[in-house]
């Protein structure tokens, strides 16, 4: 099996991008979605571990800003009882996907959280900096201060580039963008 990760900047359009590989794509954001919405043991975790914010199931996105924006240890807290679990899926979906050819990894801290292998092929999303914090700012929710927190907890951009296998210059256009990911499919299979 291929695995190939996607990573880049927040709204850089890692998970457009995966899509357009046509294979099983794990997709760590919808896995954490899942998470705060239908797990209730992970409720409980984070209500004993952060008390005073958590009060009722399932957890509201905007709850969780607050929750974030509060104190600054608690992004740290969460993480430590959520990664655990979106690890332990991450599992699952390699083991359900063991046959296939390639498989798709939509993880925005994946080098940060130490998640790859050493055959791992890593495509690192560049896009243009203007445009996709336009495009940011316009999805529900949005909040400066959460954006600039989760910036933080990723390596820089150079970094990420430096250790990326291919780059692809999202430009959000489709047709551009399924050209590149046909061409990089092209050189991987060969």
């Amino acid at each position: 099996m291929i695995r190939i990760a996607i990573i880049g900047s927040i709204g850089s359009g890692k998970t457009f991008i995966s899509k357009l590989f046509g294979y099983p794509v794990f997709n760590a954001d919808k896995v954490v979605t899942s998470i705060y919405s239908k797990n209730k043991k992970i409720y409980n975790e984070l209500k004993k571990k952060i008390p005073e914010y958590f009060f009722k199931f399932p957890i509201k996105k905007k709850e969780l800003i607050n929750v974030i924006l509060k104190k600054k240890t608690n992004l740290r807290k969460i993480t430590s009882i959520v990664h655990p679990h979106v690890k332990q899926k991450l599992r699952k979906f390699l083991i359900i996907n063991k046959k296939k050819k390639i498989v798709i990894l939509d993880i925005p801290l994946f080098l940060e959280n130490k998640l790859n292998k050493k055959n791992d092929i890593i495509i690192f999303i560049q896009s243009n900096k203007e445009k996709t914090l336009n495009k940011i700012k316009k999805r529900k929710n949005f909040n400066m201060s959460i954006f600039k927190k989760f910036q933080s907890l990723q390596f820089k951009q150079a970094y990420k580039r430096k250790k990326s296998d291919y780059i692809i210059y999202n430009n959000f256009n489709k047709i551009i963008a399924q050209k590149r990911v046909k061409d990089i499919l092209r050189q991987i299979k060969k």
